[in-house]
């Protein structure tokens, strides 16, 4: 297995497992509850978790087909329960699992497209103006970290709410701190 797909896929287990003991301290009341308007819901950014590993990783490397309405994983506000936020994780993640599991070390230097929805990409490059095609490039090992990091962010976001939601001062993270 390549060394760094192994590292990343390491801990991003790690963050999904510290996202799935969170989420097991809520209930799915306070998983959709938004601290302020401006605030996603720990629900939300599951979505946008799983929306993004699915986009970059099984779409983009894996070559499946780009499905992903990232707008509506910040609009949702409920109706999925922690059961089935837990399950879409572990799902896109086995999926991810067996594109990346396939992964050579030459394969980290290939180009990649990210594909976007045209509304999204508009809203992330803050462009009015008309776009054809809504993508970007990058090397498959770049991504691969991108992602983690991305991952990574959004999971201690999910732990800090959690902590904060629930007033615990449970040891969320695994780790001594």
């Amino acid at each position: 297995m390549v060394e760094l797909v192994k590292d990343v896929m390491e801990d991003m287990n790690k963050q999904l497992d510290r996202i799935e003991r969170s989420l097991h301290l809520l209930n799915d009341e306070l998983i959709w509850m938004r601290m302020k308007d401006s605030m996603n819901s720990i629900g939300n950014l599951c979505l946008h978790l799983a929306g993004n590993e699915y986009q970059n990783v099984v779409s983009a490397i894996g070559g499946r087909p780009f499905i992903r309405e990232r707008s509506r994983e910040f609009t949702t506000s409920g109706g999925i329960s922690k059961d089935e936020l837990i399950s879409l994780l572990r799902k896109t993640r086995s999926e991810s699992e067996s594109v990346l599991f396939a992964l050579t070390d030459d394969d980290l230097l290939r180009k990649v497209t990210i594909r976007y929805e045209l509304e999204d990409w508009r809203r992330m490059h803050r462009i009015d103006s008309p776009v054809h095609e809504a993508c970007d490039t990058r090397l498959i090992g770049q991504l691969l970290v991108q992602v983690s990091a991305h991952y990574g962010y959004h999971a201690g976001q999910i732990v800090v709410l959690t902590k904060m939601l629930r007033e615990t001062s449970e040891n969320i993270t695994g780790q001594y701190h």
